[in-house]
């Protein structure tokens, strides 16, 4: 009964089923307000469509920087797998949202989730040639040198696909990294 004192019927699964496609398609189009505007009325910050894909995951992965951003302040996880074990964060480093992937990291995103296979964030971007992207997950602690179950590193995927900008971007970190370990080993040898 409502406050009237009036029967309220029931929504049917297929009337749930059509209001549940619009919140996901209000995460899909970056809808920040609709968003906030559900949840606070009771629908999860979590909630996810039939192939796990949750609204964090959706925005994300559609460039909605301003949406991630409220979600993540709404309590949405973005560390939040979908059904094949992607993380928002590899969804928007796939797509080359820079603004995103910025929004996730602040909000604690894992910059090590790896999927099923190993693949990190870090590794996804070197394989796109997302060189922006790289380097906030760098500034962020990312380890250039994890491996996915093949043992590929984010070096190697972007050879694997012949991503010219990170594999130049990724080498020169290599050289760096080893010029600094060789600089410090002569440092201790000499007892400086």
């Amino acid at each position: 009964m409502d406050t009237d004192g009036e029967e309220r019927a029931t929504p049917t699964s297929d009337e749930m089923g059509e209001v549940a496609a619009k919140i996901f398609d209000a995460a899909r189009s970056g809808e920040a307000d609709i968003l906030q505007a559900v949840i606070e009325r009771g629908v999860p910050s979590n909630l996810r469509n039939e192939r796990g894909d949750s609204l964090i995951m959706l925005a994300a992965y559609h460039g909605h920087a301003d949406a991630v951003a409220r979600l993540l302040a709404l309590k949405a996880d973005p560390n939040l797998r979908n059904s094949m074990g992607q993380t928002p964060l590899a969804g928007a480093a796939y797509k080359g949202f820079n603004e995103v992937v910025r929004v996730l990291l602040e909000g604690g995103a894992d910059v090590e989730g790896a999927s099923p296979d190993g693949k990190t964030a870090l590794m996804i971007a070197a394989m796109f040639n997302r060189t922006e992207i790289i380097e906030q997950l760098l500034a962020h602690g990312a380890n250039p040198n994890a491996q996915d179950v093949n043992g590929a590193t984010p070096l190697t995927a972007a050879r694997f696909m012949g991503a010219k900008d990170t594999i130049a971007q990724l080498e020169q970190l290599k050289r760096r990294r080893w010029t600094g370990r060789a600089r410090t080993a002569a440092d201790a040898l000499s007892g400086s």
